[in-house]
């Protein structure tokens, strides 16, 4: 039992252990002996163990008091060094605290529903759509002939006009079914869910509000409930509200209602606008489920042939709803930081390295003086923490900061709120890493510099920087440049895709463009005529206005929406291709004058026009790219081709454009006349954006273009008001943000290196006076003393550089979908960066360089 007493005993510092450890034990064995009985023994070792941990945790607060004490007469001594010891600290947890709060946020945490990895996407795959919405038909087999899912629920946005409760308005909404809400986990604040009778067909309307909604038009009055607001021309009554947190699908939508399918939506299974999440059985994996909705897919194109030739299934986490191109985002800025963070910390080795050079000889004094190793280190260790926690405390707080900044690289797909919460998680991962640096990185300089405080440290001269120790910090700085290149070449390339997609042609002019959208509500405008008097009566008011060279309507903006895709038939042609991705186009109706109002060429033939009714021809003005597709070499104007249901003839020819963003590839496009849609068909491509090219701003039309829309119909909202330069800069918003932050990563890493370089050859100037001072007194001449200290610096610095470009390299390949066609070994951005890093080098080595030049042979050989 002595043996375990004296293990115990380790729990004391070893100086304790050294003084009063053989005392300790003789008393307990003296103890031993004059207890008798099994009761007393067991008493004596349990008051024992107790004894020990009490005491041993009061020995290590006292010391560690000292210790304390000791480090604040120190630091205080040197605010300098203490200042930037925890700035770089701060740079390096305040980099990745932020980081990670966001890729946290976006990639890590459960999303906020009931088991949520259970929670899973559904979608058909079609030849070129890997991805596609389900029709409600394909919905409903699925959901019958499918065992692998404990519920499945559809749900699409709608938007709405909300009238009634004070300025009309346009709102964000998704139809969701009644199943839906249940499987997610997602309860009311006040009121009820959905039920099935609320989803039948001729239900009467019913709606649930989000919590911001309900703070907004309801005042968060609990009489909500049961109140009637009007939804297009709809009455429905709020039966409930949802909680402040809860988002689905996305944190843009501000109320839901049922879907109460119609039995006509079963009859087209070609009709895709269903999104569908399920919930998977217990102990069913992913690839089960998804091999059986594949043999269900499989089950469904052989009962239709036609309507769902090559249509098969697929089945992804919830969780995954992230595009390739955020996710890799967020991992380069994951990256980013963690470059910064070698960075800080090999500066802040760096420091406490040099730290301990300096103090070599009080450290050996303080061992002669009967100071054990033990407790030198344990000193050194806790300056080390409480520079790591300071820096991590300001960290943070540069964190909190930051992370509102990062908000734009959040998807806006997933159903979670728009800004990171720096919340226990993100808090305890800044105390690791906090921990971690100032222990990982104090230690090794600890031991370094009590390893030789002995009577030889008390020896050394001004050369004691030499050796091994000079090597360390040098490998140190190396590493520094290492990293600062992967940061410069990576925020470079960056920069070159963010410019070479800003330079992109999309195919339309988007400057002095107003658009503004007033989406007309159905039933009450499901007549083309009705729709035509509207539309009519709002442009000839804005033609009219000051400065207004040409005004238009049509379904959807590009960029805004890049959907409506419907398959393109040319006679001759096999009926196997026509649902491939190569036989489609995107489908928008415009009212005459749209492609002046955008600044779209047109190529051949003309614009559509007012003549273009359901009295005459169907007609289509086409792209360039649908034109050269079909009729290569040959004159498309007369062409027919079967589009939405009818045969249509080509009127027009005009330019291609990026109706899906800058970098994605968009499908040619057919334009076809406002008119020439049979009343209630296709009313959610009935136009509804507005398009003014004007010389004057939108803040001198905006009222004028209110008071019009308000005279054509004093119920109808506006919305969406918003210049075509801020769509297209919208579609590279994230990318900016990307690119500042990285941008700002690379600064300072550069920043760092920089004053690792200098601090490095400052110290080495400090320690080689004397040597240098020879080198002066025998004849050496300024140039050579200047040549001495760069050809350190700029060694370093090539050190650095070169292993850097490899692994920029590297680094290029990995985020190459960001790279928008910029090459990864792009030649202007290495040499960009290896010049910045040649001026670092030269600005770090700028002042150690005139002290060594300075430095007075005289002086120089007097000091010790």
């Amino acid at each position: 039992m002595m043996r375990i007493y004296r293990a115990l005993l380790h729990l004391y510092p070893a100086s304790f252990r050294a003084e009063y450890g053989d005392e300790m034990c003789a008393i307990l064995a003296r103890r031993r002996r004059d207890a008798s009985g099994p009761w007393s023994v067991t008493a004596l070792w349990v008051a024992a163990f107790f004894e020990i941990l009490l005491n041993a945790a009061a020995v290590h607060w006292d010391v560690l008091r000292q210790d304390l004490r000791y480090t604040a007469r120190t630091l205080a001594r040197t605010p300098g060094f203490a200042l930037t010891a925890i700035l770089v600290v701060a740079l390096g947890v305040g980099a990745n605290t932020a980081a990670f709060s966001v890729t946290d946020f976006v990639l890590i945490r459960p999303l906020p529903f009931a088991e949520p990895e259970r929670l899973v996407k559904l979608w058909e795959r079609l030849p070129g759509y890997p991805q596609m919405e389900l029709s409600p038909a394909n919905y409903r087999d699925w959901k019958r002939m499918s065992t692998s899912f404990d519920a499945m629920g559809a749900f699409y946005e709608l938007p709405a006009n909300l009238v009634g409760q004070a300025e009309p308005e346009r709102l964000d909404r998704a139809a969701v079914s009644a199943s839906l809400f249940p499987l997610l986990g997602g309860q009311p604040v006040l009121g009820r869910l959905f039920t099935a009778a609320d989803d039948r067909a001729g239900a009467a309307g019913t709606l649930l509000l989000s919590y911001s909604l309900w703070q907004a038009e309801f005042g968060g009055d609990a009489g909500a409930l049961g109140r009637r607001v009007t939804l297009d021309n709809e009455p429905f009554v709020v039966i409930g509200v949802m909680p402040r947190d809860f988002h689905f699908p996305s944190r843009e939508i501000e109320l839901w209602t049922p879907v109460r399918f119609q039995e006509q939506a079963f009859e087209d299974r070609a009709d895709n606008y269903l999104e569908v999440v399920a919930r998977l059985g217990r102990g069913v994996s992913l690839s089960q489920a998804r091999a059986e909705l594949g043999v269900v897919a499989a089950q469904l194109e052989r009962q239709y042939p036609k309507e769902n030739e090559h249509t098969g299934a697929d089945v992804i986490r919830l969780r995954d709803e992230v595009s390739e191109q955020s996710r890799l985002l967020l991992v380069a800025l994951s990256g980013a930081a963690i470059c910064v963070l070698l960075i800080a910390c090999a500066n802040l080795a760096n420091l406490l390295l040099a730290r301990a050079l300096v103090r070599q000889k009080e450290l050996a004094v303080r061992t002669a003086m009967g100071a054990g190793r033990e407790r030198l280190v344990r000193q050194l260790v806790t300056e080390s923490l409480v520079l790591a926690a300071l820096g991590g405390v300001l960290g943070v707080l540069m964190a909190l900061a930051a992370v509102p900044l990062l908000a734009r690289l959040v998807p806006s797909t997933l159903p979670i709120a728009q800004t990171p919460s720096v919340d226990f998680r993100v808090m305890l991962f800044a105390g690791l890493l906090t921990g971690v640096t100032g222990i990982g990185f104090g230690v090794l300089p600890a031991l370094r510099a009590c390893r030789q405080a002995d009577l030889s440290g008390m020896r050394e001269g001004p050369r004691a920087g030499g050796g091994r120790k000079e090597r360390l910090r040098s490998a140190l700085v190396i590493a520094e440049v290492m990293a600062s290149v992967v940061l410069l070449v990576s925020a470079g390339l960056l920069m070159r895709a963010l410019w070479r997609l800003q330079a992109t042609d999309p195919g339309f002019r988007a400057n002095g463009v107003l658009t503004l959208r007033t989406a007309l509500p159905m039933p009450k405008y499901a007549k083309t005529g009705r729709r035509e008097q509207f539309y009519t009566q709002v442009l000839s008011g804005v033609r009219a206005l000051p400065g207004v060279s040409s005004a238009a309507y049509i379904s959807f903006l590009p960029m805004a929406m890049g959907g409506g895709i419907f398959p393109v038939e040319i006679d001759g042609e096999p009926e196997s291709q026509v649902r491939s991705a190569s036989h489609t186009a995107s489908i928008r109706y415009v009212t005459p004058g749209f492609f002046a109002a955008l600044g779209i060429p047109l190529h051949r033939g003309r614009d559509v026009s007012e003549s273009d009714s359901l009295d005459g021809p169907f007609v289509a003005v086409v792209s360039e790219s649908l034109a050269h597709r079909y009729w290569p070499d040959q004159d498309p104007l007369g062409r027919h081709f079967q589009f939405a249901l009818h045969d249509r003839l080509v009127a027009g020819v005009v330019g291609d454009i990026r109706v899906r963003g800058l970098e994605r590839t968009s499908e040619p496009q057919v334009y076809l006349p406002y008119k020439q849609v049979a009343d209630g068909w296709f009313t959610f491509y009935s136009p509804q954006d507005l398009v003014i090219r004007s010389s004057a701003g939108p803040e001198a039309l905006l009222p004028a273009i209110g008071r019009i829309i308000r005279g054509a119909d004093s119920e109808q909202p506006v919305s969406d008001v918003r210049t075509m330069d801020d769509i297209v800069e919208r579609e590279t918003a994230s990318r900016t943000a990307q690119v500042r932050v990285l941008g700002a990563f690379a600064a300072i890493a550069f920043l760092l290196a920089g004053v690792g370089i200098h601090g490095l050859l400052a110290f080495a100037v400090s320690r080689r006076r004397q040597e240098i001072g020879v080198r002066v007194a025998l004849g050496a001449q300024p140039g050579d003393i200047v040549r001495m200290i760069l050809r350190q610096g700029v060694l370093l610095a090539f050190a650095g550089v070169l292993p850097g470009i490899v692994l920029a390299y590297l680094a290029g390949r990995a985020m190459q979908a960001l790279l928008a066609g910029v090459q990864p070994g792009d030649a202007i951005t290495f040499l960009a960066a290896v010049a910045l890093c040649l001026l670092m080098t030269m600005l770090g080595s700028l002042a150690p360089t005139l002290r060594a030049v300075r430095v007075d042979p005289i002086t120089a050989m007097r000091v010790e």
